[in-house]
């Protein structure tokens, strides 16, 4: 079975292409997490959890739910990862959580995909992101191949400690929702609210508020059908960005 977890589809797009591949089933990880639902799930076939790079390791949020939920059936666990350049020593530890869930670990691939994180960086106008998307479909088509014949995932990049360090000092003092706003363009649509998997979005009189338990998947502000959503003032102008491709 396919779990993923994804702010603006990148990681959806990958987990789908490669469930056609092995004709695994797929599953949206989003209700899961956000009702912390850790019921039991069960697959004979091998797990592969596909996610987004969050500071160079698998967002904490998938990775809390991996820790408590319930898998079933196979004990064997891949990650497949989303980033917009490296994951440099991700797969450490997704290793290290595949062990201590007593599974046996298939390695971690990267799937390289257009910027989403607008907080930060540019994002890919809509031609850029199509080719860029293009370009890892190969890639995909690989890990999935790789995964239906049963064969290990070659853990990519390095760097533990860089992955450590930074991940530290993003969640430390780099992940915060204080700065989000909203421009003037909003109708109260609620769609911010409900895309979000922390359920930290509220709309009071109309206006959405976010309430300090943000995970920068930045869902909310490149996902808004009115790009009603800033961050501070380094996103005005930038390109709002989702995956160009669907399946």
């Amino acid at each position: 079975m396919i779990l993923f977890f994804s702010g603006t589809g990148n990681s959806e797009y990958v987990a789908r292409r490669i469930g056609q591949i092995t004709g695994d089933e797929v599953l949206n990880l989003l209700e899961r997490i956000r009702k912390n639902d850790l019921s039991e799930l069960h697959s004979e076939k091998p797990w592969v959890i596909v996610a987004p790079t969050y500071a160079w390791q698998l967002p904490r949020i998938v990775r809390d739910w991996l820790e408590e939920a319930l898998l079933t059936g196979s004990d064997r666990i891949a990650f497949v990862l989303t980033c917009g350049d490296s994951i440099a020593g991700a797969g450490a530890y997704a290793e290290k959580l595949a062990r201590d869930k007593g599974m046996f670990y298939l390695g971690t691939a990267a799937v390289k995909m257009p910027e989403n994180y607008i907080a930060l960086f540019n994002t890919p106008d809509r031609e850029e992101a199509l080719r860029i998307v293009d370009e890892a479909e190969d890639v995909i088509d690989g890990i999935g191949k790789t995964l239906q014949s049963g064969g290990l995932l070659d853990d990519t990049g390095g760097g533990k400690l860089k992955s450590a360090l930074l991940n530290w000092g993003l969640y430390r003092f780099g992940i915060s929702d204080k700065k989000f706003e909203t421009n003037g363009k909003c109708t109260s649509c609620g769609h911010c609210a409900r895309m979000c998997p922390l359920e930290n979005i509220a709309l009071e009189d109309g206006i959405p508020v976010w309430n300090g338990s943000c995970t920068h998947c930045m869902a909310c502000i490149n996902l808004c059908p009115f790009q009603a959503i800033e961050y501070g003032t380094g996103t005005r102008e930038k390109e709002r960005y989702r995956c160009p491709k669907e399946l």
